[in-house]
């Protein structure tokens, strides 16, 4: 009997090897001038931007969730590191502040480098949008632990602001414009009610070109996700902006309050903008209710600002000239309880 080696338990440490190789180039690409060395230490080094009087770091973690189980489906894997640096980069720049660097950990029951490095490749080029350095990460191979042919991700991102420049909700008045910069899609959340609605109930397969989407249906449920960084740092170089929110979710309704004093609430118009067809198709196909959908989806809005009247135009035409979609979509007006207990999101 020959003794047992790792790779006979399941772990290929000249796989991980490979990987890390591959995948240092794209590293590389997303060094910015804070960072200190490279992909392959123990730690990953950053310093802090100079000139800043009282830097606040900015911490923030997600995942892509069950938006994985389509790339599965379609042996697609090139979008969801972008979707994973999204989701947590947008949120941190709600504060107002600059993404510095990204970690990521991967993590698999069989590692396949061509499809690690596709992951990665897509972290990476995430990275790029948002500005700041794929620092470091990890790979875990855990033989038993995932289905044949899927792996999990979750991502860390750390930002920084100036401590007097943080943006809080706290600002937030009656009479401020409701701006809501356009969404790609479903982005990453609600992916377990879409595929009940689409695979199951309606029985579409992810090769398949829907009509109403006119596009194959993979191709509308793995479009990455929006990375907002620019859209906020162009609305802040633009105007006064006293509230961004993420829409993740929970949607509009469970999203916005969070970023709101007590005493102010939103009503937002949702016939200001024009939701991507996908949302129709789920809602159509699932029978389900206009709360439900709004609670669930983004529902084509994937970043909410609140300006003052006067910087409104001002702030839209920088968010354009980002690269970016955006409406006014409502406007923050008196809670009618003097205890702030009344409806925070009023949708008409």
């Amino acid at each position: 009997m020959t003794g047992l080696s790792y790779r006979d338990a399941g772990v290929d440490i000249d796989a991980g090897d490979e990987l890390i190789r591959r995948i240092k180039p794209f590293a590389e690409r997303t060094r910015i001038v804070e960072q200190l060395g490279g992909i392959g230490g123990f730690a990953g080094l950053c310093g802090l931007p100079q000139g800043m009087q009282e830097p606040v770091l900015v911490s923030g973690t997600d995942g892509v969730g069950t938006k994985l189980k389509v790339a599965f489906m379609a042996d697609r894997h090139d979008t969801v590191g972008i979707d994973l640096v999204a989701m947590c980069v947008n949120d941190i720049v709600t504060c107002g502040a600059r993404p510095l660097f990204f970690l990521d950990y991967f993590a698999t029951g069989k590692l396949d480098v061509e499809t690690g490095v596709k992951v990665i490749e897509g972290i990476a080029e995430g990275c790029r949008q948002a500005g700041c350095a794929l620092l470091g990460g990890e790979t875990a191979e855990l033989p038993g632990f995932y289905a044949a042919g899927e792996y999990d991700l979750a991502g860390f991102a750390v930002g920084v602001v100036e401590k007097a420049k943080i943006i809080d909700g706290t600002r937030v008045r009656p009479g401020d414009v409701v701006l809501g910069v356009s969404s790609s899609g479903l982005h990453s959340n609600g992916y377990s009610l879409a595929r009940k609605a689409l695979l199951e109930r309606g029985g579409y397969a992810l090769e398949e070109i829907v009509p109403e989407l006119g596009e194959p249906l993979h191709v509308a449920l793995l479009r990455p996700t929006r990375i907002y960084v620019k859209a906020v740092q162009a609305a802040l170089a633009a105007g006064d902006v006293h509230s961004f929110c993420h829409v993740t979710g929970g949607g509009l309704p469970e999203n916005l309050p969070r970023v709101l004093p007590k005493d102010v609430a939103l009503e937002i118009e949702t016939s200001g903008w024009k939701r991507p067809p996908v949302f129709d198709l789920i809602q159509k196909l699932g029978g389900t209710s206009d709360a439900e959908m709004y609670r669930t989806f983004n529902m084509g809005i994937g970043l909410v600002l609140t300006v003052p009247e006067q910087d409104a135009d001002a702030v839209m035409r920088a968010v354009e000239e980002s690269g970016e979609q955006v409406q006014r979509i409502g406007r923050a007006v008196s809670v009618a309880s003097p205890a702030g207990d009344g409806p925070r999101v009023r949708l008409g």
